[in-house]
């Protein structure tokens, strides 16, 4: 499967596009990526306590971009459309616990959201579906749809970061319009968009031939 060049994809999908590159993290198995991925994201939730131990978590993931090579509007681009939601969730917690726990929190969960996507801007969609599925292969012995599994948790990675970017943009056209707060003048357009690109892709999958498996072939052609 062809990933989109980042310079393309970037305009259409401003987060979750693949960045072509030969540094040491585009050259590392998906397993280890992974694998660094999970344990960093696990370090910053039991560790992580102040706001200088939050921002000394965010060195790795900082360097990681520099080795990677990822232009600074792409890192960007993955930055800010978590934004509107970390600040809300910072400022509820600045009123229940103080400034310095919501300065941890958010610096280390846009730290962590940075670091999954890292993980994608350097991984094709085809390398991500190939290691998850090499690694959930040995379940398939008890019945576990491996290939399945990876296709559906590849594209789950995919579209966090484009589903808050959707978020991001209801938020930015509702205040442009300057309209008040609705929950249901929010939710409404984020639904409706979710869905569009969710048929989208499960009409694309279709086409692709995804769901079809040996048993369904074979009554189509006995049918036939």
């Amino acid at each position: 499967m062809k990933t989109p060049r980042a310079a393309g994809a970037t305009g259409a999908f401003p987060l979750g596009t693949y960045v072509p590159g030969r540094s040491p993290l585009h050259r590392a198995s998906v397993g280890l990526k992974l694998f660094l991925v999970l344990g960093y994201v696990l370090v910053g939730a039991i560790a992580v306590s102040s706001p200088f131990a939050a921002i000394l978590y965010t060195l790795p993931c900082v360097l990681g971009y520099a080795l990677a090579r990822i232009p600074l509007g792409i890192a960007w681009a993955q930055f800010w459309p978590p934004l509107p939601i970390l600040l809300f969730l910072g400022a509820f917690q600045w009123w229940q616990n103080g400034l310095a726990h919501a300065a941890t929190v958010v610096i280390t969960l846009m730290a962590s959201i940075m670091a999954a996507c890292l993980l994608t801007l350097t991984t094709t969609i085809a390398e991500l579906m190939e290691g998850l599925e090499r690694a959930f292969s040995p379940l398939e012995r008890w019945g576990f749809p491996a290939e399945r599994f990876s296709l559906a948790l590849s594209l789950t990675l995919r579209m966090i970061p484009v589903q808050m970017s959707t978020v991001s943009e209801v938020l930015e056209a509702r205040k442009a319009r300057g309209a008040s707060w609705s929950a249901r003048a929010f939710l409404t357009p984020v639904l409706i968009r979710s869905l569009r690109r969710a048929q989208l892709i499960a009409e694309a999958l279709w086409a692709r031939g995804a769901g079809d498996d040996r048993g369904a072939s074979g009554g189509v052609d006995k049918q036939a």
